[in-house]
């Protein structure tokens, strides 16, 4: 067969799809919404590492941190730069205090100038919260004057909150305790390679982008054969007219070719609308602007030739098992009962391809990534391949029941391919997604921990600031709206002052109430001393804690070498308690001395940090808490604690899934969608006759209902069986015991079935409107 051919019967399908009436051109449409909608989530998928690559330039564009390098002396072109994030709800804002040393200190990326003492510059998303009535709290906390927005080369999200605000006297808070430094330029210093992957976590992101990817390419297939019963019979009178069986395959590739070559520019358009919008969207706390989203130039190559292609294979594949002749399509016969054999091949070989990397875990290496993607895509590919073989199975055995149950089984029975067709793609979604929350769920205590922090016993923690008056502080605290309780333990250390062999001991003061969290006190009142015994980090306390010993502050390891020493005398009536681990889960050793006890001399030396119980229930207490610890000092962090810390790759990864996972529900929901009305389409002179003759619009609303419900229904135990084997495979790659998280299981397959109930009932409306005696009319 010719190349000249080929193309003249492409471009006869081509006219056909485009210039064929209304049929024609709405199938068309079909396809290339479809299509459209694949082939936008393909396009932002190839853009997805440039984008995080750019984040991650900004990142480094505008890190003001000098770890490990030297102090760099006051010049022209220094600059001081402090710290001064904080939180707003559950959102970071990023803060830093500038104060230019010289007409040269380099400008913050994105800032246009330097604020003045008392202004300060922020982004747009936090210029607009600020503005609006959520914002009050935060007004309170930032009070300053806006004087410009920061640029986008001064973000690393579209809707992050950040700000940069002028101070004076910072080179003294820098001596302090303040977090920051004297830079003379903006960027991230060279801190070496960074730390190589964990084989299991880049496990973790092949098996992401595979599940996340698969779905995607299942229903461009499916859309492509959109309206495949009206076209065959367009073909069959093309038979009539002379074109043999090989032509009209060449003709009904054409159409699918001209609907993907539609579909990849409107995909190319839902793809550039979407850019435009990703700027006022803001997915699980990760913004972009549009200019992050370029997908990479091979790769969107790749997907305009990888799409037309598909879609002219997909469609002579389709015609195989149809035979078209000149008097009518060969499709309502009783078909030849579907094999199962060559179905069962393609998961049996992605679990070969796996099955070597089976015990590896994370100490043989990285795994192959060809055979990972390789088997996780056949085990995958293998639910479209059985599903259409259970669904014909299973609904060859349905019996009897009412007139809407009959209706829908002899549909499905007539149909099933189509039925499964349309199942594919959820099928395929919930089978990935069974998979990854096991493995997650597996490996989750590798990279995530308990917190040391006991929670029930206090909720945040912040410094005392250095110089302050300290009983002033804690009842500004106490006053805080929604605080129930604030410990407060104040800290110094003293020595033995015996040369090289020189002891150091903890000294905690704080009043009886606050001790009990520290230690079991046999019994306390102001002006008590107590050595704590018993803690496993401490070893002095027996010898130091003594009656008559003296310490001193004048040790080889001080930090105060200008300063006299202090000494004090441990006191007769000391008296031993038993030590308890603190709410930071530190099991403190050393001398406990009230306040009544504690010498004047030693007032000076002490640093408290305050812990505090937080009332959940007010509105805004963490809030309320922070605002008051920026009154009392604007350098000041408070720390809110939590319950589990985990690995910031493995929590990346995971965000991301979760980025990618939304994205895709909205494409099954769409393409369901635009699936559902085109099966209503094809079948509206059906609905209309069966109206006509006197079928109750609820018996038919129902059938319809039955016909979608059956095949998902089937379609969700078939991805939760093929989830829970690829899963349980997984987790053997990791070396991990096999455990099925039926929480995860039961919720992921539930937010498919909820996927398909709402495009059920949108797609009601559009049903009621077919329901028509007058849609048999004809042109």
């Amino acid at each position: 067969m010719s190349v000249r051919q080929w193309s003249r019967d492409l471009g006869m399908g081509a006219r056909f799809a485009l210039a064929g009436g209304r049929e024609g051109w709405t199938r068309a449409l079909l396809t290339a919404v479809g299509v459209g909608l694949g082939v936008a989530l393909l396009l932002l998928t190839t853009a997805v590492p440039g984008a995080l690559a750019e984040r991650d330039r900004r990142e480094e564009a505008r890190s003001d941190h000098t770890f490990g390098q030297q102090e760099i002396p006051k010049a022209d072109d220094t600059l001081i730069v402090l710290d001064a994030d904080t939180t707003f709800r559950d959102r970071d804002v990023r803060g830093r205090m500038l104060e230019a040393e010289g007409p040269k200190a380099p400008l913050p990326p994105g800032v246009p100038a330097f604020p003045a003492d008392g202004e300060m510059v922020v982004s747009p998303a936090l210029k607009e919260l600020l503005a609006s009535g959520d914002g009050k709290l935060l007004r309170e906390r930032l009070d300053y004057r806006i004087m410009g927005t920061i640029g986008e080369q001064g973000l690393v999200g579209s809707q992050e909150l950040a700000y940069y605000a002028g101070g004076t006297g910072l080179a003294e808070l820098l001596k302090g305790s303040a977090s920051g430094a004297r830079i003379d330029s903006f960027g991230n210093p060279d801190l070496g390679s960074p730390d190589p992957w964990d084989p299991v976590l880049l496990l973790l992101v092949l098996v992401v982008f595979v599940v996340l990817l698969m779905p995607v390419a299942v229903f461009i297939a499916a859309a492509v054969r959109f309206g495949g019963e009206r076209r065959d019979r367009r073909l069959a009178a093309l038979r009539l007219v002379g074109s043999d069986s090989r032509m009209t395959r060449r003709i009904a590739a054409g159409e699918a070719l001209a609907g993907s070559v539609l579909g990849l520019v409107l995909g190319t358009g839902f793809f550039l609308l979407g850019r435009q919008l990703a700027a006022s969207a803001e997915v699980f706390r990760v913004s972009v602007f549009p200019s992050y989203l370029n997908p990479s130039p091979l790769l969107a190559v790749l997907v305009a030739l990888a799409v037309p292609a598909a879609a002219v294979l997909v469609t002579i594949l389709a015609l195989r098992g149809v035979v078209i002749e000149p008097l009518g399509v060969v499709r309502t016969a009783k078909p030849a009962r579907r094999r199962l054999w060559w179905r069962l091949l393609l998961p049996l070989g992605g679990l070969a391809l796996l099955f070597p990397m089976i015990g590896q875990g994370d100490d043989g290496g990285n795994f192959n990534q060809y055979l990972v993607v390789g088997g996780v895509m056949l085990l995958l590919i293998g639910v479209t391949a059985l599903l259409p073989w259970v669904v014909e199975t299973v609904v060859a055995r349905l019996g009897s029941g009412g007139v809407a149950w009959q209706l829908a089984v002899r549909r499905l029975q007539l149909s099933s391919g189509v039925a499964a067709r349309m199942v594919n793609g959820i099928a395929v979604a919930v089978a990935g997604a069974i998979a990854l929350q096991m493995l997650f769920a597996g490996v989750e205590g590798t990279y995530t921990r308990a917190s040391q922090y006991d929670v029930s016993r206090a909720q945040m923690s912040v410094d005392v600031p250095d110089g302050s008056d300290t009983a002033a502080t804690i009842a500004k605290y106490r006053d805080t709206e929604g605080m129930r309780k604030v410990t407060a333990l104040a800290d110094v250390h003293l020595g033995d002052r015996r040369g090289e062999d020189e002891s150091i001991i903890q000294i905690t003061v704080a009043d009886c109430a606050s001790l009990r969290e520290v230690a079991t006190l046999p019994g306390c009142r102001d002006g008590d001393v107590f050595a704590a015994m018993g803690s496993e980090y401490d070893s002095e306390s027996d010898h130091l804690a003594k009656p008559g010993t003296t310490l001193s502050t004048e040790s080889e390891d001080s930090d105060r070498p200008g300063d006299r020493a202090v000494s004090w005398t441990v006191p007769r009536d000391i008296r031993q308690a038993e030590s308890r681990e603190d709410p930071t889960g530190y099991e403190r050793g050393g001398i406990l001395i009230t306040p009544g006890a504690l010498p004047e001399k030693l007032k000076a030396l002490i640093s408290t940090r305050l812990f505090l119980s937080v009332d959940p229930s007010v509105p805004d207490a963490y809030d309320h808490v922070r605002n008051t610890a920026a009154r009392l000092d604007p350098m000041s962090q408070p720390m809110t604690w939590r319950s589990i810390e985990s690995n910031d790759r493995y929590a990346a990864i995971r965000t991301g899934l979760s980025v990618g996972a939304a994205c895709v529900l909205a494409l099954i929901g769409a393409s369901l969608l635009v699936s559902q009305l085109e099966q209503l389409r094809e079948r509206r002179k059906l609905l209309s006759s069966l109206v006509a003759f006197g079928t109750r619009r609820r018996t038919l609303g129902l059938s319809v209902l039955w016909q979608t419900a059956i095949p998902i229904g089937l379609g969700l135990l078939l991805a939760a069986a093929v989830g829970m084997a690829l899963g349980a495979v997984l987790l053997r790659m990791t070396n991990t015991s096999v455990r099925v998280d039926w929480p995860s299981v039961l919720s992921v397959t539930g937010i498919g079935a909820g996927v398909v109930l709402v495009v059920t009932l949108l797609s009601l409306p559009p049903l009621l409107k077919l329901m028509r005696p007058d849609g048999l009319r004809t042109e």
